[in-house]
């Protein structure tokens, strides 16, 4: 099964050499991403993916090329061409080719580029045995709400938690804990569901906002508020959400390890399964 690329106006082959020198993405990088995950040949959660790409095309002062519905037309079309039904389609808008110069383009030049390939698949013995994190100072901006394409931070990070052993790193803030660089984080404890609110401050994941949603359908009481350090080490029980983990148990996190017990992660893990 093939893999698909897209630039600009039409479908490339994934290894052709088709951006310029001068392309914002890669001088600047000066644009935005979206990861969407496909399930039996079916787009799961577009329309959440397509807004999230408008907002962060909005608050960056980015023109989209094309509509949301032509957007989703072309991953339609990609998906066909691809044949496949487990797939993961990334989707990359930059402002575009223009002399290098920091002020935008004028006038606006944005360009379009697409990848569809297999999905990465987790395990379910690394689901079930759950992963090792540990936490780090955040050195990201302040608008991280943006899927942006500045994500050295979150790189740097990631391979420093690789290097530690670890799957993840969560980012903390004077003491108050966030999100992983990659991933959103919950906590559960007493029965009730921690996560840090949806502000500027962390990425408003989609796998994140299913959660909530499984969990009101649950009966699971939520509370979307910061929490310490300290509440991250005694939690019951720790899980990570993204399109490409889903949701990810954590069996130890720094030095502490957590019961291999998970009655509400293993019941939202459950839910979720039956929902895609």
């Amino acid at each position: 099964m093939p893999e698909i690329a897209y630039y600009q106006d039409s479908f490339v082959d994934l290894h052709a050499k088709v951006v310029p020198i001068q392309e914002r993405a890669h001088q600047f990088g000066d644009g935005i991403y979206e990861v969407i995950r496909v399930y039996q040949g079916r787009l799961f959660m577009m329309q959440d993916h397509l807004q999230r790409l408008q907002r962060s095309a909005d608050a960056i002062d980015l023109e989209l090329p094309y509509s949301l519905e032509e957007i989703e037309s072309i991953c339609k079309q990609g998906l066909e061409r691809s044949e496949l039904m487990d797939a993961e389609i990334y989707l990359q808008i930059s402002r575009g080719i223009y002399t290098r110069q920091h002020y935008y383009p004028d006038p606006p030049c944005a360009a379009f580029a697409m990848t569809i390939k297999q999905a990465r698949v987790i395990p379910d013995e690394k689901r079930i045995k759950g992963v090792n994190v540990m936490t780090m100072e955040d050195e990201r901006w302040k608008n991280c709400y943006i899927k942006s394409l500045n994500l050295l931070p979150n790189v740097m990070a990631k391979q420093k938690a690789l290097q530690n052993g670890c799957e993840e790193a969560i980012f903390q803030e004077a003491g108050t804990v966030k999100e992983g660089s990659s991933s959103n984080l919950f906590a559960v404890k007493a029965g009730i569901l921690y996560t840090y609110p949806a502000l500027k401050g962390i990425l408003h994941g989609i796998t994140r906002k299913v959660v909530l949603e499984l969990a009101n359908e649950l009966d699971i009481p939520v509370e979307e508020t910061a929490f310490s350090i300290d509440f991250l080490y005694d939690a019951d029980e720790l899980f990570l959400t993204s399109t490409n983990m889903e949701i990810m148990p954590i069996r130890q996190v720094d030095e502490h390890i957590l019961s291999a017990e998970r009655p509400y992660s293993d019941k939202l893990i459950e839910q979720f399964q039956k929902l895609i």
